[in-house]
């Protein structure tokens, strides 16, 4: 039988690095079957088909980012509602949500079906590489309902203090994608498409199949047919939370947009350059997003719980393993970057090596600035100021665009490798000042319940 997990006692330390290191594993997981799906493509089906699957990058992480804010967010209130061990109204959110998300996806996918083609060409892509943009672009669209739903389920899992169990649906997951991927591109000639529908397929069955898991084997969600009732004051709650925290993914995604946009009005050499950059990058940065997310389940069950303090303490354990292996990734990005890029791109491909590794050694340098953003970020989001949070996207979507807008034109592509450094700093800015004004918020609530309860009593 699986088991929940509370985090509001103990020492901060090892109660977060424990429930990271499953998550870690898993994003590790989904970022390693990204490297093979792009490798695959990139060996097997040349540069062009390589850069039509970069080319729409930003437009999947405005889409798909967007899907996994709402995801987050409304994992948030039932965090919250297990760390004050109200555990009804917590089956009742979990409910909700899941019917939010089967109508949420469904709008989503048709609309962004529709638009798939528009999109493409205000991104300037370039025509040679336009028509297998396209076709992997829609098929990742249509898959957006097994995208949302898989995150979901993950996200509840995780706020009940699990982050075991959905390392090993991401697992088989990965495992499926790679075996489908060398099938359906080798095998079936399929081409891109092949590519994502492997990951279509994979993520919709891997949401099925933890879906079943959890009702059966999660006692704590066994609910009363009342509380599996849709509640229209609770799906306003979710909706409070989780749709700015995915507009704060999708307010970052359009500066990402302009960026890749810029970057594309550079040529197919650039585009597979930033392709491949991006793949090993987000590799490597899946372990600031772990402790961000890992840090929303925390804070989230100390603030029902009513210890704004554990949540200081948390703040700097988890600044403590960032900083560590902020250096340590440094030190393998300035020495093997080059190495890296040679997985995607054949050695005589000099310009496209030589701008992967330029674009890697900017961007590991300011890797502390993405670390505080992505633990500060979560944080907020996990006590409950998703509005808040959501400005630190609009922070970085104006760096961006000023990068795009008037850097790129004049210094070309080692423009676009500090547009994402850039947008990490503007966040940070906004996201400290941020933070103190809401913990002092939280210290000043419990003090104010604590006085009350005395006077009752």
């Amino acid at each position: 039988m699986a088991t929940s997990k509370e985090m509001t006692a103990g020492p901060a330390l090892p109660l977060i690095l424990k429930f990271t290191l499953p998550l870690l594993l898993g994003n590790l997981l989904q970022q390693t079957y990204s490297l093979v799906d792009a490798a695959i493509v990139g060996n097997f089906l040349g540069i062009n088909a390589l850069a039509s699957v970069g080319a729409s990058t930003s437009v999947v992480f405005l889409i798909l980012g967007f899907c996994n804010g709402c995801c987050g967010g409304f994992g948030i209130p039932v965090a919250q509602k297990f760390g004050a061990r109200d555990y009804s109204t917590m089956r009742s959110y979990v409910a909700v949500s899941l019917k939010l998300a089967a109508g949420m996806s469904v709008v989503i996918a048709l609309l962004t079906c529709i638009l798939c083609e528009d999109i493409l060409w205000i991104m300037r892509t370039p025509e040679n590489i336009f028509e297998g943009a396209y076709t992997y672009l829609l098929v990742t669209f249509i898959g957006v309902p097994c995208t949302f739903f898989y995150n979901l389920l993950s996200s509840i899992i995780r706020a009940l203090g699990d982050s075991k169990t959905p390392f090993w649906f991401l697992l088989f997951a990965a495992v499926l994608n790679i075996i489908l991927d060398l099938f359906c591109i080798l095998a079936l000639d399929w081409g891109v498409a092949g590519a994502a529908i492997a990951t279509v397929f994979s993520q919709g069955l891997s949401a099925v199949l933890c879906y079943i898991y959890m009702y059966r084997k999660f006692e704590i969600l066994q609910g009363t047919p009342k509380e599996r009732r849709f509640q229209s004051k609770l799906a306003k709650t979710l909706l409070y939370i989780g749709v700015p925290m995915g507009l704060q993914f999708s307010i970052t995604a359009i500066g990402s947009i302009m960026l890749q946009s810029a970057n594309n009005a550079l040529g197919t050499a650039c585009v597979a350059a930033f392709t491949s950059a991006m793949r090993i990058k987000m590799f490597f940065i899946c372990t600031f997003e772990s402790l961000g997310i890992a840090m929303a389940t925390y804070s989230g069950q100390n603030y029902g719980a009513g210890k704004p303090e554990r949540i200081w303490l948390g703040i700097k354990a988890s600044a403590l393993m960032m900083i560590i292996y902020a250096a340590f990734t440094f030190l393998l990005l300035m020495v093997g970057a080059k190495y890296f890029a040679l997985i995607f791109v054949d050695p005589s491909e000099t310009e496209i090596l030589l701008d992967t590794e330029l674009f890697l050694h900017v961007s590991c340098m300011f890797f502390p600035m993405l670390g505080l953003l992505c633990i500060l970020r979560y944080t907020i989001q996990g006590v409950g100021f998703t509005n808040l949070a959501m400005f630190s996207g609009v922070a970085e979507m104006i760096a961006r665009i000023l990068v795009s807008l008037y850097a790129v034109p004049v210094f070309g592509f080692i423009a676009v490798c500090y547009g994402d450094p850039m947008a990490w700093i503007a966040a940070d800015l906004f996201l400290v000042p941020a933070f103190i004004y809401v913990y002092r918020r939280l210290k000043k609530q419990v003090f104010t319940n604590s006085t009350v309860q005395q006077t009752v009593a």
